[in-house]
């Protein structure tokens, strides 16, 4: 076969072919005048496609989902969820569309998913639409999550559309191109439950157990060891935003993968100051998906996929209800230690260091209290390691304060053996120097929905390598200033 004549990408679409009653048929709205905005070379290269078709007519096209590639079969999914704790029976991806899936260099199984793509039967009175700057956001966070060693969806490419999405103003439209190991979600579950066909939902978890958790097959109970199978995911996914102060910002059961991966970038940020009581999202006024709410959130989610599996568990209803309670209440003791020993990494000690639970406390409440830049604040303590404290005084002023709890820390470094030159490199390996910061990530954005895509390819380049320090890049690794103000996002819809 010419290269000319094989299809964009390998479609091998499985969803589609194993649960009927969870999709709809559909097709991306047309696009007159597509034009690509960025594509991610290393991504396109792991999915085994060809970065030069991509950028042509046919591959934009593909892209905007106005034309739907070889092999695709187009499908808007259909789940549940609650939101902000409220119960919506029927959400679905109002304006995003599945073409299938492909298998990566690693045999791995990847959806490629659009986002922006047009109205489908789930919109619920939306446009379908998406404008330039969320769409870019997506983009940048999601790589730079990725880089940061997180489970994510990334983005393959954006694409502009050359129409006008109303919003607050007239925008640039776009569609992104997302890929993730699936986009089943807690709220399909959630929907599949609801419907009470028993064997949709055993199709539904056998899918996913094909699909995620293969070893789950051969458990005594299949459905109960996948609950605690995504449970574990969850639990450490969560850890690992805590750790880089991650914030989701709209951690609804729809948005809650059962791959364990980030999907569904809204109105997300990373923290600029220490404070768990920080809130980005513009709708979330009541702090339910505060930074420091993400953990408690999670497992309330979780708790609503084992609502879902109760029919499916063994046992009586109760009996079942009361396993995969025992089963949730794993999660805080998961999530805990896999908090405690990605803290314990970020201070340069082994994760059995004796006294290091106590010093990790100590140090959240004097972070809590002195609310320093949470990322600046351990590259900082690293360089404290090699005789350079001025950084971190800066950053904690109370001197007195910060030696009483620096004392016990290098007595902990020296009764598990580290010497501080060696803490202060492993140290630099875990804590990023660079993240998206916020007052630049909205400059960067803005400039890309005016047509300057300078600035936004800037961000790209410094959050790829994020822990090596590199020229040209300091921006990206200071503080926010201090006149910045309260920041807040905007979900795109």
């Amino acid at each position: 076969m010419s290269v000319a004549a094989r299809p964009l990408f390998a479609f091998d679409n499985t969803f589609v072919r194993e649960l009927p009653g969870l999709y709809v048929p559909w097709q991306g709205a047309e696009v007159e005048q597509p034009a690509l905005v960025v594509v991610n070379g290393p991504l396109a290269t792991e999915l085994g496609l060809d970065l030069e078709r991509l950028q042509t007519p046919e591959g934009v096209a593909a892209l905007a989902g106005s034309v739907a590639p070889d092999g695709a079969e187009p499908v808007a999914q259909a789940y549940a969820g609650h939101q902000f704790g409220g119960y919506s029976p029927r959400l679905g991806d109002g304006r995003a569309l599945l073409l299938g899936e492909v298998l990566d260099a690693r045999g791995m199984r990847q959806d490629i998913h659009l986002k922006g793509s047009g109205k489908t039967p789930f919109a619920r009175g939306g446009d379908g639409k998406a404008a330039i700057g969320p769409m870019l956001r997506e983009f940048a966070i999601s790589e730079a999550v990725h880089a940061l060693g997180i489970p994510t969806a990334r983005a393959l490419a954006v694409v502009a559309t050359n129409e006008a999405v109303r919003r607050e103003t007239l925008l640039p439209g776009a569609v992104l191109t997302r890929v993730a190991e699936s986009h089943l979600r807690v709220g399909t579950f959630e929907y599949a439950a609801a419907t009470g066909d028993v064997e949709l939902l055993r199709r539904l978890a056998d899918y996913a157990i094909a699909r995620h958790y293969p070893e789950a097959a051969h458990a005594a109970d299949p459905y109960l060891d996948f609950y605690a199978r995504v449970v574990a995911a969850q639990a450490e996914l969560v850890a690992q935003w805590m750790l880089v102060g991650f914030v989701h910002g709209v951690m609804n059961t729809d948005n809650v993968a059962i791959s364990g991966q980030t999907i569904d970038y809204g109105p997300c940020a990373f923290m600029d100051r220490y404070d768990p009581q920080t809130v980005f999202s513009s709708i979330d006024t009541g702090g339910r998906y505060a930074y420091g709410n993400q953990p408690t959130v999670a497992q309330w989610n979780l708790a609503r996929l084992g609502d879902a599996l109760v029919p499916l568990v063994g046992g009586d209803q109760q009996a079942a209800a009361a396993a995969l309670t025992e089963v949730l209440r794993g999660f805080a003791v998961r999530y805990r230690e896999s908090f405690t020993a990605g803290m314990a990494a970020k201070l340069g000690l082994p994760a059995a260091a004796d006294g290091a639970d106590d010093l990790v406390g100590e140090l959240l409440v004097l972070l809590e209290a002195e609310r320093p830049d949470f990322t600046s604040f351990f590259r900082a303590l690293a360089a404290s390691l090699r005789g350079d404290s001025a950084h971190v005084h800066e950053l904690i002023p109370d001197t007195a304060r910060f030696e009483t709890w620096a004392t016990a820390w290098h007595a902990t470094l020296a009764e598990s053996g580290v010497a501080p030159a060696d803490a202060a490199s492993a140290m630099d390996r875990v804590n990023p120097l660079y993240i998206p910061r916020n007052h630049l990530v909205e400059a960067a954005l803005t400039a890309a929905t005016s047509g300057d895509l300078g600035p936004f390819r800037e961000m790209l380049a410094a959050l790829e390598d994020p822990y090596r320090e590199r020229p040209g890049f300091e921006a990206w690794a200071a503080p926010a200033p201090e006149d910045a103000g309260p920041y807040r996002t905007f979900c795109g819809t």
